[in-house]
């Protein structure tokens, strides 16, 4: 009995010693190699992208920039297949993850996530003349081009005194703004933003009606590099970093 006890004791001594070296060693390596190692899918403008130059820029990775300037740290970006961007992380090819990935209870299980740096709900967008609609409140009396059977319809058919027009694809409802058909679209925010990244004549308004966060994953036992994700990022939203870096892509 008394060496089952001892084994039982030796053991849990083992595992709080291997769990309190990893909490420790991921950020001592990040330290004292003075590089943060970031894992992302490089494929969904305008997170993270590949310019004509193919390097790889972004909201995420100007975000990532000041972060590892506030950690005094070089930043290596690696482009993962998205499919395979957590098991890469589980098997330390990289330090954390950012790649708009939006925070939910199953991920949760499997890696550790920051405080929410982005809100990627419901926006709206409306011709860059257009300065009458500010905000989803003004859209009474209004016309709004939707994706048939998206968050975007379902939530633009719940607001008094808005007409909501349907379209099987939404690119439809774009070119239906363009033409005047419509006062505004309503559509995801990333969806949104790459629209008005790749063509004129559109703009963002508002904030999102919506909400769907995004947060930066670690691995489990890593909880002294969430700390200090957490402890950058809050300050790049205190010193008006953040505003200007989503002002810049999404303004």
């Amino acid at each position: 009995m008394k060496k089952i006890i001892l084994f039982t004791l030796l053991v849990g001594l083992l595992v709080m010693a291997g769990c309190s070296s990893e909490e420790q060693g991921t950020w001592q390596k990040i330290e004292k190699e003075g590089k943060l190692v970031v894992g992302m899918s490089a494929d969904y403008k305008p997170f993270e992208y590949h310019d004509k130059d193919d390097n790889i820029v972004g909201f995420d990775v100007d975000v990532l920039k000041e972060i590892a300037k506030k950690l005094n740290l070089e930043l290596e970006l690696k482009d993962t297949a998205w499919d395979g961007i957590i098991p890469g992380l589980q098997s330390s090819k990289y330090d954390l993850i950012m790649s708009a990935m939006t925070i939910t209870e199953d991920r949760k299980k499997a890696v550790n996530f920051s405080d929410s740096y982005f809100n990627a709900g419901q926006i709206i967008a409306v011709s860059e003349s257009n300065d009458s609609i500010k905000n989803v409140e003004d859209l009474k009396g209004k016309t709004v081009g939707v994706q048939l059977g998206t968050t975007a319809d379902i939530e633009a058919s719940k607001m008094e005194g808005v007409e909501v027009k349907r379209y099987e694809k939404i690119p439809q409802a774009f070119i239906e703004l363009n033409n005047g058909r419509v006062d505004a679209v309503a559509a995801d925010l990333p969806v949104v933003a790459k629209y008005t990244l790749d063509h004129s004549g559109v703009k963002i308004v508002g904030e999102p009606f919506t909400t769907e966060n995004f947060g930066i994953a670690m691995r489990k036992a890593d909880t002294e590099l969430l700390e200090k994700i957490n402890t950058a990022l809050a300050d790049l939203k205190a010193d008006g970093t953040y505003d200007e870096i989503y002002n810049k892509w999404f303004k």
